[in-house]
């Protein structure tokens, strides 16, 4: 028999800032500073959340639904996957712990919120680096997850990870999954930002036709070039999965794979040619690489970006590197 917690963000908020919002507040922008009691503000458990806690007992489990408001309370969470205590004091993951985790997410932010928290409480630091810890790696297998989307699959291209990845929508089967699945390994990206990204993250900016504007950055993976910095750039996409794999019409990510342990790089350069009879034309040049890190070194200005669905800027040089393998979703 397996305990399992359901546990749902207090607001999308969290997504914001990569953990649960300002001030440590989830809530709908509820705080205390304000006067208000964060909980006075937030919604009762969704509809999916209760049908996948009654498919879950049904099934025998020991089911509670936690709504978590701050990252102090994704963390009391986390901590019942905890292992045994270790010789060298370090805080690791049990592998085979009978607690299991379903995050019910509203949006790739907060199910990004929650593996960024279990990054913090795993990662050892660099001057402890255990010899059990993977070469290629800087955190130890994460416990899977998992996955109840709150809202229906999206058609077209902007889909969510969990569609991505063919992961079950239907509070049934992702109780199925939980309790009788497999454990699918999956890339992480982490970054410099003390972040991390599971999909991808898409850098630029459009006018407010939809036009996309123009900015300048240093592009690299591995040490490759993708752009010296001296020249316009339309977009940049730094893809785990396909969320940012298109640009309007144009292809800019070909086949990435979460799995692959390689992160995959795009840039999209504006190219003037001129016609025999000297007419100007400007065609898109997708410039793409493949490895294990990625830096973009902006030149001038904030560059804006969507990271995982979550907005910010850009104003100095981040790096993002692939944990190969680091995360894992449960499924059928």
């Amino acid at each position: 028999m397996y305990d399992v917690v359901l546990l749902t963000l207090g607001s999308e908020r969290d997504a914001s800032g990569g953990g649960c919002g300002s001030g440590g507040a989830c809530c709908g922008g509820a705080s205390e500073a304000a006067g208000e009691r964060p909980e006075e503000r937030c919604e009762t458990p969704r509809v999916p959340v209760l049908a996948c806690a009654d498919a879950l007992t049904a099934r025998g489990a020991r089911v509670e639904t936690v709504t978590a408001r701050s990252d102090a309370e994704i963390d009391e969470v986390l901590a019942r996957l905890d292992g045994p205590p270790r010789a060298d004091g370090l805080t690791w993951p049990d592998p085979d712990s009978k607690t299991r985790l379903v995050v019910a997410t509203a949006s790739d932010g907060q199910l990004r919120a929650v593996l960024r928290r279990l990054v913090r409480r795993y990662a050892p630091p660099p001057s402890r680096r255990p010899a059990d810890l993977p070469e290629n790696r800087t955190v130890p297998d994460l416990p899977p997850v998992g996955v109840l989307p709150l809202d229906p699959a999206r058609s077209g291209t902007a889909r969510d990870l969990a569609a991505q990845l063919g992961l079950p929508r239907d509070p049934a089967a992702v109780a199925a999954a939980v309790l009788d699945g497999t454990a699918r390994r999956l890339d992480l990206l982490r970054n410099d930002g003390g972040s991390v990204t599971l999909d991808g993250a898409l850098l630029g900016a459009a006018d407010d036709a939809g036009r996309p504007l123009h900015w300048r950055a240093r592009v690299e993976v591995d040490g490759k070039l993708l752009s010296t910095g001296e020249e316009p750039i339309m977009a940049c996409a730094i893809g785990n999965a396909g969320g940012y794999a298109s640009l309007g019409d144009v292809a800019l990510l070909a086949d990435p794979d979460p799995s692959d342990g390689r992160v995959q790089v795009a840039v999209a350069v504006p190219v003037v040619t001129r016609s025999a009879l000297g007419r100007k034309r400007v065609r898109l040049e997708v410039r793409r690489a493949r490895g294990r890190a990625a830096a973009v070194v902006p030149r001038e200005g904030k560059v804006p970006f969507l990271d995982d669905g979550v907005e910010g800027e850009l104003s100095r040089k981040r790096s993002w590197w692939t944990e190969p393998g680091a995360w894992a979703v449960w499924t059928a």
